[in-house]
Formats: structure tokens, sequence, C-alpha cells
């Protein structure tokens, strides 16, 4: 049997007396789209941080490619090829494509000026594999649309060798052609066989989007399944009630 991608061992997470994240097991696989959701104060954020390395869990255990992991800080999730989207996707408007791809990350000539040519040509290529109708790299990207925005965000994720790539409401605010281009991306990526985790509040775009879908209420997991295997009155009822589907899955 493959070993999951990303697994989370009973992870949980305390802010003082309160219980963010609590003895939380998940996997998530290759190629895989998982779909998380849960209401404001499930505890979305938190497991997001965790994998992200903004905020280290305090008990379990992360597993990449079933091999234990620290992860204390975003570098650590970076080199193990785990990138974040958040919703705002923290583009600076007012530079054009490349500069945003590699915003923070910027190449060098050797003589240490900027190689402007170079990050050209990189993120054209990684756009040609997500979204080859993105071809004017020199506008600010303050002037492209919702959609193509997120084809940048998530070029700068593919360009540092993402495996696991986490996106925190990535059609929030989009129309339907603009979602329907996320929709066209995510299963590029799919192809790639990155693992996805899908974060969101709408009940309609982890339908449309995700493989799996697990819920989460007041800190714990209280469902989960393949899409197939669950109705959105069943997931609402999940969400509301902390009705548990499936169960959890078990302990490592």
């Amino acid at each position: 049997m493959t070993a999951a991608r990303v697994a989370l061992c009973g992870v949980s997470k305390a802010f003082g007396g309160v219980v963010a994240v609590d003895a939380v097991n998940l996997e998530l696989t290759a190629g895989e789209v998982l779909g998380l959701l849960g209401h404001n104060g499930a505890g979305k954020s938190t497991l997001v941080k965790m994998l992200s390395g903004a905020d280290p869990c305090d008990r379990g255990e992360i597993r990449i490619d079933d091999q234990p992991v620290s992860i204390r800080t975003p570098r650590d999730a970076r080199r193990l090829g785990i990138e974040t989207i958040y919703q705002d996707l923290a583009l600076a408007d007012n530079l054009p494509v490349p500069a945003n791809v590699f915003l923070g990350r910027e190449r060098t000539t050797r003589f240490g000026r900027l190689d402007e040519a170079a990050m050209e040509r990189a993120t054209r290529d990684v756009l040609e594999r997500l979204n080859p109708a993105l071809s004017d790299l020199h506008r600010p990207v303050g002037q492209l649309s919702g959609g193509q925005r997120q084809s940048v965000a998530i070029a700068r994720a593919l360009l540092f060798e993402a495996r696991v790539l986490i996106m925190d409401e990535p059609t929030a605010a989009l129309g339907p052609q603009e979602t329907g281009q996320v929709a066209e991306q995510i299963e590029r990526l799919k192809g790639e066989g990155i693992a996805i985790l899908l974060v969101s509040h709408d009940l309609h775009d982890v339908f449309d989007l995700s493989d799996r879908i697990a819920v989460l209420k007041n800190g714990r997991l209280v469902g989960h399944g393949p899409r197939e295997a669950l109705s959105r009155e069943r997931v609402l009822e999940m969400i509301i009630a902390g009705s548990v589907v499936g169960g959890d899955l078990p302990p490592r």
C-alpha cells in the first residue's frame, strides 16, 4: 500500500486553556484533493498553521511519505515541499509576474545583480504547465484577473517544487469563469501528483473540487469520507451538529 504523502497523527494545539485542534488524525495522498470544512473557530486555520510551520503542534506527529518530520518554522515546511497559498495570495500588486513568483527568493547573476531574464524564463516554463493563456508577464499583477492572480501564486509554489499544496479559500470572491480556471489548475496539479489540502467554508466548492472531504468542529475531526459517499446535507449536519460520519481515522 502506498504511504500517505502527509499523515497527521493525533496532532493537537492549544492556546492557553483553549484547545484549537484536538487529537486529529488525517491523511492526504499524492494526486489527491482533500477538502477541509468547518465553521469559523473549527480549527482549520490552526491545522494549516501546524502544517505550514507557523504554529508547531503541541502533541502528536506529522509524517511525510511515512517518515516522521519536525515542522517548527515555515522554512522547515518549504524544505519538505509544503507550500501554502493564503486567501490574500501575498502578491505585490505593483510588481510584474516574475518578480512575484520569485518574491523573497530572487535569482542573481554571479555579479550579484537580479537575473531578470532567468526569472522570466523559469516563470514562463511553470506557467506553461499551469495557465498557458497567461502570457503577458510584464503587467503588474494588480491588473490581472482573480483567476490569473491565483495562477501566479500557484506558480510560485510549483517553482520551488511543492509536493503538498495548501490552498486557503482559493475561489473566494471569484466569478464562475475564474472559479472554473482554478478548477482546471487543480486538475493539472493532481495530474502531477501534488497533494492538495483545500481549506474552505464553501460547501459547493469543496464538493466540486475535492476527492475526499473532512469536517472539523471545535477542534476535532468529526467526519470524513470520499466525496461520492457523502451528501451535501450530511456534510452540513456534520458542520453544524458535529455528527460523525465514517469515524476518525485510526491512530498510527
